[in-house]
């Protein structure tokens, strides 16, 4: 599994560049009238015309806080790149409430092909929509299932990869332990919290893909904190008490549970029920924290051939 390569996520400016392999070749750029001086701000770049919709394919069970929580990353991912189609789809989903990730797919795919018919042109080359799945590492069961609801849908759309391993996460890792008064601020300021964890347990589910793709950002975590982070499938019985052991085995004594997880992916009451098997408290799930928002768009923008520029990162 790979990261994005380009550029870090989370910058106000957009320049076209190549396609990559699977985007709509030659997507015009929408650019606002350039400013002249030395001191001229940022120049923004709109959604190109003709560009394939953000679909963003949310796991679980779909409830009003998934909605909340998608709506919101959907909403950061608009903010930095003015005129994207981005919708929300459900992968247990079905209904107008909550829409299946197929039913949004075969709809952008309809409202493709009318849009051609109605300027007279041909079958576009283009994807008529691009799946970001709302996960942070890989989780093979619920890929298989987005995969096969872009099949029925017949829509063509192209699917990209999850969220981490990223650095961006490990920053948003950090800010949800510093939150919950489980880890510093900022390793800058020489100043101590009292409840701060000396181990960290990584919580993600989806297996052992999942544990070795948590570890990786867990790695950055560790050196963040400068402390021991090992990583653990919720999903697996007994893998969060086991590896909390193994951090008491090696001197940890004071840690914490921190979700590897957007939120939706689990299910209600799991978490509280591991840190508590482990004896340790939980920082809250990643949920809408400006980075993941980000990422999502990066992944979209990797697939459409937009090259996202360097920036301020989003708190």
């Amino acid at each position: 599994m790979s990261s994005p390569t380009g550029p870090a996520p989370g910058s106000p400016d957009f320049d076209a560049a190549p396609s990559s392999p699977g985007a709509a070749p030659g997507l015009p750029v929408r650019m606002p009238r350039r400013q002249s001086g030395r001191h001229r701000k940022p120049e923004p770049i709109a959604a190109p015309e003709g560009a394939p919709a953000l679909v963003l394919a949310v796991p679980g069970a779909p409830t009003s806080a998934s909605r909340s929580l998608a709506e919101e990353v959907s909403s950061i991912a608009r903010s930095e790149l003015p005129g994207l189609d981005a919708r929300i789809g459900y992968v247990d989903g079905g209904d107008d409430e909550f829409p299946s990730l197929e039913a949004v797919l075969a709809h952008a795919a309809a409202e493709q092909k009318a849009r051609e018919a109605a300027l007279g042109q041909g079958e576009q080359p283009g994807p008529a929509a691009v799946v970001v799945p709302l996960l942070a590492g890989p989780d093979s069961a619920l890929l298989r299932r987005i995969r096969q609801a872009i099949m029925n849908s017949g829509s063509g759309a192209e699917l990209t990869e999850v969220l981490g391993p990223h650095p961006l996460l490990a920053e948003a890792l950090h800010v949800r332990l510093s939150e919950a008064g489980l880890a510093r601020a900022d390793r800058a300021r020489l100043f101590t919290v009292a409840t701060a964890a000396d181990g960290i347990v990584l919580a993600t589910v989806g297996g052992e893909e999942a544990v070795q793709a948590a570890g990786i950002t867990g790695m950055l975590l560790s050196a963040r904190l400068a402390v021991p982070v090992l990583a653990a499938a919720l999903d697996e019985e007994g893998a969060i008490s086991r590896t909390a052991e193994q951090l008491r085995a090696s001197g940890s004594q004071q840690l914490a549970l921190a979700p590897y997880l957007i939120g939706p992916e689990i299910a209600d009451g799991l978490l509280g029920a591991a840190a508590a098997e482990a004896g340790c408290a939980s920082a809250e799930a990643l949920g809408a924290y400006g980075a993941v928002g980000r990422l999502v768009l990066s992944n979209y923008a990797a697939k459409v051939g937009i090259t996202l520029q360097q920036g301020a990162p989003v708190r």
